[in-house]
């Protein structure tokens, strides 16, 4: 019988498999405790919020803040999540050299349709544990915003609702007004897309090297579609 040998993949294996063409641009995946994992399709209402606060963040964090969207941040050796909006402490390369770190980090802002759950507590922990100072999630569906601070290692301490209208703004950025919109970004999503919308589930793919099978790992997939063949091999 065949041995396998679990391992997690660090930050730096996970960025050579997108060199070598194991992971393509294509595939909406991130680090997340050494697992590559699929991120949830996004939808009309999900671009429309993500835009809304890029924009008003980009206005009013003026030098003050670097807006990163849906760009990569490296929590440690085996976590690199793509977070919806990050706003970072400016740095004069725009961190070319490398990924923020938790240190870099003024706040992290997910919206969340489909993968609310998996946001509110995997996501939500991660960055806690890890020191990311305040956290936003947003709910598409319910039109809430929820803000996460004072962060622990089982969690964030704080947090306070959000609906409609209401007007916020970082802790570390106080000028940065965020104004919560009053449309229900929900409105127009199809019928098709409601009916097809399931929480993630996991989906083993074996990753071989030429000598023997090395590693085996869950990656949790949206809609029950992985964007790539299972099978590909790591070579």
């Amino acid at each position: 019988m065949a041995v396998t040998a679990r391992r997690r993949f660090t930050a730096d294996e996970y960025q050579r498999m997108g060199q070598a063409g194991i992971l393509s641009p294509q595939d909406r995946v991130e680090l997340i405790d050494g697992e590559v994992v699929a991120m949830s399709p996004v939808g009309p209402p999900h671009s429309a919020l993500v835009d809304r606060a890029t924009r008003t963040f980009v206005l009013k964090a003026s030098d003050h803040a670097i807006v990163r969207v849906q760009g990569a941040v490296r929590l440690d050796l085996f976590n690199e999540p793509q977070p919806d909006v990050v706003l970072l402490r400016p740095r004069a390369d725009y961190y070319a050299s490398a990924h923020p770190g938790p240190l870099d980090i003024l706040l992290v802002l997910e919206v969340a349709d489909s993968s609310l759950d998996y946001d509110r507590t995997v996501k939500m922990r991660l960055y806690a544990r890890l020191g990311v100072t305040e956290f936003w999630l947003v709910d598409v569906q319910a039109h809430l915003l929820t803000r996460f601070s004072d962060p622990g290692p089982e969690g964030y301490r704080t947090q306070q609702q959000d609906g409609r209208g209401r007007l916020v703004a970082p802790a570390q950025l106080p000028a940065c007004i965020y104004r919560r919109p009053i449309y229900s970004a929900n409105s127009h999503r199809s019928t098709h897309q409601r009916l097809h919308e399931r929480s993630r589930q996991p989906l083993l793919i074996a990753i071989r090297h030429p000598a023997a099978v090395v590693h085996q790992h869950a990656v949790n997939v949206s809609a029950g579609i992985h964007p790539q063949n299972p099978s590909r091999l790591l070579e």
